[in-house]
């Protein structure tokens, strides 16, 4: 199978963003931007970007397998996992699934939480034409609306933002941007959930920053943290 041939700069953009690697899994400290997976864009997503990139490395002739166990949104950046081999992928989507990777993400925030550290825990409903969440007091008539959970921790102060970190307890659609905005704590450049103005690079300062789970062919522990994007002023990376 023919793969594009990457330029000496996206190769060596990609090599450098490659945060581990055997020969069942890649993690890859995803771009603002990016897609993960195609969709009705056609826009080149990571995981084909990637079969490029090994097929060009390695000197592959033949087919690359890249798996997608899971999705990091658009505008958000940090780590993503994918598969390299079919039995990585039927595995990590297992993993997925019952709660077996442990994901924190950092938020840069408009606005500082009321306590340091607790708890959120709302009902929240999907609208699939704005392609956004809500959150709903109860269930009641929303037989869709899904329980919410995370833990947060305010993390540092910059001058004019508040770093959060966010450990998800569940995995809803856009959960941590609405469920922050709920509290008043926008995060920036998010204008969906109520930031006051956008990104420069048109995303939003919310970073997948830490994975750990336990390898699912290896049996070893794996924990990844991927730096923040150059942008975030004042947050260590």
């Amino acid at each position: 199978m023919e793969y594009r041939q990457l330029t000496e700069a996206e190769f060596a953009d990609l090599s450098s963003r490659i945060l581990y690697e055997d020969n069942h899994i890649l993690i890859i400290n995803k771009k603002v931007g990016e897609i993960v997976q195609g969709d009705k864009t056609g826009d080149e997503p990571v995981s084909e970007t990637y079969k490029a990139f090994i097929a060009q490395r390695d000197s592959k002739p033949g087919k690359v397998f890249m798996g997608v166990p899971h999705r990091l949104d658009r505008p958000v950046s940090g780590i993503t996992i994918l598969a390299k081999t079919s039995k990585a992928l039927e595995r990590l989507n297992e993993m997925f699934r019952n709660g077996d990777i442990h994901k924190k993400y950092w938020a840069l925030c408009t606005a500082a939480p009321a306590e340091k550290s607790g708890t959120l825990e709302n009902y929240l409903s999907r609208n699939e034409k704005l392609n956004k969440s809500f959150i709903v007091k109860a269930p009641g008539k929303d037989k869709e609306a899904r329980l919410a959970r995370l833990n947060y921790t305010h993390l540092l102060d910059t001058d004019r933002y508040h770093l959060i970190e966010v450990e998800l307890l569940t995995g809803r659609h856009h959960q941590i941007r609405c469920q922050l905005a709920g509290m008043g704590c926008h995060i920036k450049g998010d204008l969906k959930y109520g930031a006051p103005r956008s990104n420069p690079d048109g995303g939003i300062s919310l970073h997948a920053h830490e994975v750990s789970f336990i390898h699912p062919v290896k049996k070893t522990p794996i924990d990844i943290v991927a730096p923040v994007p150059s942008s975030w002023k004042g947050i260590p990376r």
